[in-house]
């Protein structure tokens, strides 16, 4: 009888145990599944459902070599190594050591070795970057020492082949103020979009041991690459011509210098470069942002008398005058309580118009937009593409400011006729200039010859002809008076032995607070040969410390022209 009671009892505590676990376990079902389960639904859903975003390959950039069509890498991806440390596995002992040989290796001031020291110093730390872009042979150093806590991964990364060639023009790969990768200023930064390319995704679910389960509703989407680039600078050119122009640059002690040579006809660029400049593959090295900007496109100033072209253009495009009309100078002309002189106080008497563009004479150029009008000048300065962005594919360009010929005062049309009291960009002199040398049709300048996107599509660029600006008659009247400049006027420097060069000088006083200051700008525009142009060349200095263009601009202007037309063939014609 005690054995049966014992085996109740028994039973019964077996019982009661299992309707407590069966109790316990639908409770924690119900917690799970019903108060719980939008959370465990998400937390599955993480670790069953896969969303893989897939990066494309960004878009390469080339130079075009504008002889022969071959072309040379200017933007390109390159696998290179991030190092990275992990504090926790590096003993305190091992610190300085490990700091000490890495800060050889990457050349390291004391500064960055110190910071370096605070990173790999952090107790139980998973996780420290040291150093992006790192190439295979000073990894290879890095991995020789053996250092403990010390690994690298190998990324994708931008490489400029040609270093400091056309950063200007070509921007560069870095990061936006969120830090996210994107391109900068240049034709990096103005076709980001098209470089970058479209990321895609892979959206399904994985069973335990990682296989895809096979779903209908899997969605699939590559990624699409980057377009190419290809540009119409070339190559050998913009090398060559920039070496000149930077070493015009240093050696007048210039605050910057830009230069252009574009096509008259079909306004592509060949040639564009702006210093103070920067190594892209190191952009953050820089002294000073403003390297960045393209000063060609990018630093609107006041141009001086390269602009007195321009206003002739006018004049004999309205039959107010031709070349050989007189003037008689009046020396100084008083307008709005502001007395102008020409410079260095010179007076020229009676001359014709080509001798008022040999001796750039300031008060011969108020004539001229007087006899044409504020209105017909102000519709001119426009026509020409002043006050408005060219339209040329670079970041950033800005418009300059012709908005002083609409303020009532006469003084600001008769300061504009001579290139003072507005702004302007020198790639809007280049697209002005080539008016004068094509037949008045003036085109648009661009930089990028075509884009090739994955899959073969290829959009090739089609010059634009902005507008007809002035007549083909006076094109050629005005394109031999500015032969005249470098034959005979400011412009001597300039003139080649064997080549006949349009061209015209500009020295412009910097405006400042109250006035104008001492210092200036230098500028020298033209074309070559005069009566077949090949190209359109502007060469500036701003500040340099010389006193006349003459100077500066238009001995670099001929170097450059020179070098251009021994490059492209150009027979003389003299």
């Amino acid at each position: 009888m005690r054995t049966q009671v014992y085996s109740d009892t028994r039973l019964r505590i077996v019982s009661i145990a299992f309707i407590l676990i069966a109790i316990f376990i639908i409770a924690r079902l119900f917690i799970l599944q019903i108060m719980q389960h939008e959370y465990y639904s998400t937390f599955a859903l993480s670790n069953h459902e896969i969303y893989e975003k897939l990066h494309p390959r960004r878009g390469q950039i080339f130079f075009k070599d504008a002889r022969t069509g071959d072309e040379y890498a200017a933007a390109v991806n390159r696998q290179y190594h991030t190092v990275y440390a992990v504090p926790y596995e590096i003993s305190k002992e091992d610190v300085q050591n490990i700091a000490d040989k890495i800060a050889v290796i990457l050349v390291y001031d004391e500064t960055k070795k110190k910071a370096l020291i605070e990173k790999i110093s952090k107790d139980n730390d998973p996780y420290e970057p040291i150093e992006k872009k790192v190439t295979d042979e000073i990894m290879q150093k890095i991995e020789e020492e053996k250092l403990k806590g010390i690994y690298s991964v190998q990324e994708e990364q931008r490489y400029y082949p040609e270093n400091e060639v056309a950063a200007s023009v070509l921007g560069f790969f870095g990061f936006d103020k969120d830090g996210n990768p994107t391109g900068r200023y240049g034709v990096e930064g103005y076709w980001d979009e098209i470089l970058a390319g479209k990321s895609g995704f892979l959206f399904g679910e994985k069973g335990a041991k990682g296989s895809w389960i096979p779903l209908a509703g899997r969605i699939t989407q590559n990624a699409e690459n980057g377009a190419d680039v290809v540009l119409t600078i070339d190559r050998a050119l913009e090398y060559k011509a920039c070496e000149i122009l930077k070493k015009g640059w240093e050696e007048y002690g210039a605050k910057s210098a830009a230069m252009i040579i574009m096509d008259p006809k079909t306004g592509a660029v060949y040639a564009m470069c702006s210093y103070p400049d920067f190594n892209p593959n190191e952009y953050s090295k820089v002294k000073d942002f403003s390297a960045y900007n393209n000063s060609a496109v990018f630093t609107p100033y006041e141009p001086g008398s390269v602009f007195k072209p321009l206003t002739m253009a006018m004049g004999i495009d309205q039959n107010t005058l031709d070349p050989n009309t007189t003037f008689t100078d009046p020396c100084e002309r008083k307008i709005d309580n502001f007395t102008i002189h020409n410079a260095l106080n010179k007076c020229y008497g009676t001359i014709s118009m080509t001798e008022v563009l040999e001796n750039s004479v300031n008060t011969g150029m108020i004539w001229v937009q007087e006899k044409l009008g504020i209105q017909k000048f102000r519709e001119y300065v426009d026509n020409f593409g002043f006050g408005a962005k060219t339209g040329i594919a670079v970041d950033t360009e800005s418009a300059g400011d012709v908005s002083a010929l609409k303020k009532k005062s006469a003084v600001y049309g008769a300061t504009a006729s001579f290139g003072q009291g507005i702004t302007v960009t020198p790639i809007q002199l280049a697209m002005a200039y080539s008016a004068l040398a094509n037949d008045g049709l003036m085109p648009k300048p661009y930089v990028v010859d075509e884009v090739r996107y994955e899959g073969g599509r290829v959009e090739k660029t089609e010059p634009q002809i902005v507008a007809q600006v002035i007549s083909p008659r006076t094109a050629k009247l005005i394109t031999g008076m500015m032969v005249a400049v470098v034959e005979k006027g400011h412009g001597k420097k300039a003139k080649l032995d064997d080549y006949y060069l349009a061209g015209k000088t500009g020295t412009a006083q910097i405006s400042g607070k109250g006035g104008y200051s001492e210092e200036t700008n230098h500028t020298f525009a033209g074309y070559a040969p005069a009566n077949e142009p090949r190209f359109v060349l502007v060469v500036k200095f701003e500040e340099p410390k010389r006193a006349w263009a003459e100077e500066t601009a238009v001995p670099a202007f001929k170097d450059i022209a020179e070098f251009a037309l021994k490059y492209y063939g150009v027979k003389g014609d003299r």
